[in-house]
């Protein structure tokens, strides 16, 4: 149960690793049980800071939440020589678990109830496998985490009892687990691949697409989905043709370009001297030809590629973060976790947040819930929640945004 919210100062260094402790060492829990209401039938949808719509009075029930998070205390460096580097993950773990409990306290002060069971996972396999056989953890209604790779499958191939197990952070494709009770929240990148596809499909109706490689074989991970769905999508209408460039050549492309309609270019690569090397040789192309690039998730980070350089070849990027700083929702969590935390939230304590009120939603909605994750949609204040049931690898978040460069910065495709 979750009632007394943490109101510590946060430094720029360390980020009370003090509250941190405490935290591992007890869970908050709330005295008061309010009469809460039956929800409606499915699909349930909820919002952020709203419950779900209700018909008659019950009982609320405690619901078990296990949070595993890589605080890593045991190596934590909090002398005065300690680097951010050092920190970062204990950073993240304190930040995600902020933002979700700050979600728990407000389901709370509108009649659920909640027991929220801490646990470090240290960031090894060891660790996750151990805590995999925890008696706590096995009984607990729901558990969430670990937050990286290697912890997940380590844990997950350890657990045997029948919960869901919340992938809360990470993008790895769930195929790599093999674990049907894995719910995968931040969408694969097939997923971004996919919904590239779909718009271009829908949207831009090309009769070519040319994807640009850059010889690396990861690249394969973007552009096999990418060409399953665009033949799919088009009826293989759209003819795809992949090429290796080199040192920003695109003679042998030029024949095949079109002076008069859009030419679509697929770029999935993340190295950054290709890319700076490809995309000036392209931009060189634009003065002659329609351009129009789709590039991989993680341009939005890379801040080698200039906006102007993007904008001018009517660049868009997918993305499962989208966060309307103007929302009121937003702006009202804002102001709530600066009150409490003393600092401004990180996108961990955000993505904890959402994650937090809809799970927490779900949990108080009642034990079929979790069971039916497809017809509870949500829209969060980073992204939106839309579950997919795989055949072999459990639940997948599908929901990612189409973005591009308006006015030197990104904006969601019209």
């Amino acid at each position: 149960m979750i009632s007394v919210r943490n109101r510590l100062q946060l430094s720029s260094g360390n980020k009370g690793f003090v509250f941190v402790l405490c935290v591992l060492f007890g869970a908050a829990c709330s005295p008061k049980i309010r009469p809460v209401e039956k929800p409606a039938a499915k699909p349930v949808v909820v919002k952020p800071v709203q419950p779900i719509v209700v018909s008659k009075p019950v009982v609320a029930k405690t619901s078990t939440i296990a949070l595993i998070l890589p605080f890593n205390l045991d190596q934590l460096d909090l002398s005065a020589n300690a680097t951010r580097d050092n920190l970062s993950k204990a950073d993240l773990a304190a930040d995600y678990y902020q933002g979700f409990k700050l979600a728990l306290d407000s389901l709370t002060a509108k009649g659920s109830n909640y027991k929220l069971l801490v646990f470090d996972s240290k960031d090894t396999a060891p660790q996750a496998r151990a805590l995999a056989g925890n008696p706590k953890i096995r009984s607990a209604d729901l558990i969430v985490g670990p937050v990286f790779p290697d912890g997940i499958w380590a844990f997950g191939s350890s657990f045997t009892a029948n919960k869901l197990i919340v992938s809360p952070l990470s993008p790895a494709p769930p195929e790599r687990f093999k674990d049907n009770k894995l719910v995968t929240v931040i969408p694969p990148l097939e997923y971004h691949a996919w919904t590239a596809a779909k718009y271009i499909a829908n949207h831009i109706k090309p009769k070519k697409v040319f994807i640009l490689r850059s010889g690396y074989s990861d690249e394969n991970k973007y552009i096999i989905p990418f060409h399953k769905a665009i033949d799919s999508l088009s009826k293989k209408r759209i003819q795809v043709s992949s090429t290796v460039i080199s040192r920003g050549n695109f003679d042998a492309l030029l024949a095949q370009m079109s002076a008069t309609e859009e030419n679509i270019f697929i770029v999935p690569a993340t190295d950054e001297t290709f890319l700076v090397t490809t995309l000036r040789a392209l931009e060189k192309v634009a003065q002659n030809y329609p351009v129009t690039v789709f590039g991989h998730p993680n341009w939005s980070k890379f801040e080698f590629l200039k906006p102007e350089l993007l904008q001018n070849l009517k660049t868009h990027i997918t993305t499962s973060d989208d966060i309307d700083y103007k929302a009121e929702a937003t702006i009202d969590f804002i102001k709530e976790y600066k009150r409490i935390y003393h600092i401004a939230p990180s996108e961990y304590a955000i993505k904890g947040f959402d994650e937090g009120y809809y799970f927490g939603n779900l949990l108080n909605a009642g034990a079929d819930s979790l069971a039916h994750l497809d017809k509870a949609l949500y829209k969060g204040l980073n992204n939106r929640f839309s579950f997919i049931k795989t055949a072999n690898y459990g639940w997948v978040n599908t929901h990612v945004t189409i973005l591009k460069y308006q006015n030197f910065e990104l904006k969601k495709a019209e």
